[in-house]
C-alpha cells in the first residue's frame, strides 16, 4: 500500500509537470514556431494547418493526463471499480482516438507526397505506436468493466 502511494504522488507530480510543459508548447513554443515559419515562407499553405493539427495533438494528450489524473483519484479513494471509471477510460480512449484519426491523415498526406522516406518513416512509427497504445488502453478498459461487474456481483452477495 505504501508503494502504491509513492507511485500515486510521483505519477501525479511528472503529470503536473508534463501538463505544464505542455501548456506552454500549445501557447508558446508551437505558435511562435508556425509563426517564424510563416514568415520565413509566407506562401507555404500549409504552415497553418499545421499549427492547428499540432496544438490538436497537444490537446488531446492533455485531455489523457486529465483522465488519468482522475483515475488516480478514484485510485487513491479505492473506487477504482466503478462506473465513474470506467467512464474516465472511455474519454481517454476517445482522446487518443481522435489523435490517431488526425494522425493517420497526415500519414496518408505525407506518405503521398513526399519525397523522402524520412518523415513517412517517422509517421509510420508515431501511428502505430498511438495504435498500440490505444488498442492496449481499450484491452484494460475490458478488464475494468469485468472487474467492476465481478465487484458490484460480490458486493450485492455480501
Amino acid at each position: 500500500m505504501i508503494a502504491e502511494r509513492w507511485a500515486v504522488t510521483a505519477l501525479r507530480v511528472f503529470l503536473v509537470v508534463l501538463f505544464g510543459i505542455l501548456v506552454v508548447f500549445e501557447t508558446l513554443s508551437l505558435p511562435g514556431k508556425f509563426r517564424y515559419l510563416a514568415q520565413q515562407n509566407p506562401d507555404d499553405p500549409l504552415i497553418w494547418p499545421g499549427a492547428i493539427i499540432s496544438i490538436f495533438w497537444v490537446i488531446c494528450v492533455q485531455v489523457v493526463i486529465v483522465a488519468t489524473w482522475k483515475l488516480l483519484t478514484l485510485v487513491r479513494k479505492d473506487l477504482i471499480f466503478t462506473e465513474a471509471a470506467i467512464k474516465w477510460v472511455n474519454v481517454m480512449v476517445w482522446a487518443i482516438a481522435a489523435g490517431w484519426v488526425v494522425l493517420v491523415g497526415v500519414f496518408l498526406w505525407v506518405g503521398f507526397n513526399a519525397d523522402d522516406p524520412g518523415a513517412p518513416m517517422v509517421l509510420f512509427l508515431l501511428t502505430t505506436g498511438v495504435t498500440v497504445f490505444g488498442l492496449v488502453l481499450i484491452v484494460m478498459r475490458a478488464l475494468l468493466q469485468r472487474a467492476t461487474t465481478l465487484r458490484s456481483d460480490m458486493e450485492a452477495v455480501i
